[in-house]
């Protein structure tokens, strides 16, 4: 398994995670607003694999798409309609955009939800390495 490379911003990779994510523990969704879903990602056997936190997420909630070399996963958790003393479970809709990397082939993608994760690979073929020159014509 090769983790991609990512910029650390702190020295401390936890304290990383708290400020990003410090305001969703403090916030409600607003209207329209949307919770981002926690994700890791690396390349394994030839596939690029992003696996999403989902728990208690119907698969019929979760939506995969690819568009122009970005993969966004969208899911709303519901909420039961009883009483509650105390909750800190988030409901309401969630989505998570990631750039994938060069060489992915959008047509090659699958994806598996067990357990609360949701699995995402996308097949990697060739990266382009040379720019690809388109000969110019004169007139119409």
């Amino acid at each position: 398994m090769t983790m991609l490379p990512r910029k650390q911003r702190f020295a401390f990779p936890e304290v990383s995670d708290w400020f990003e994510n410090l305001p969703a523990h403090f916030a409600m969704p607003m209207m329209g607003e949307r919770y981002a879903i926690r994700v890791e990602d690396y390349t394994e056997d030839g596939r690029y694999v992003m696996r999403a936190e989902l728990p208690g997420v119907s698969p019929d909630d979760i939506d995969v798409s690819i568009s122009d070399g970005i993969l966004t996963v969208q899911a709303e958790r519901t909420e039961k309609d009883v009483t509650k003393n105390h909750s800190e479970i988030r409901y309401g809709a969630m989505s998570r955009s990631v750039t994938l990397p060069p060489g992915a082939d959008e047509d090659d993608v699958e994806a598996y939800y067990a357990d609360g994760m949701l699995t995402v690979s996308v097949g990697l073929g060739a990266e382009k390495t040379e720019a690809k020159h388109v000969k110019v014509r004169h007139g119409k």
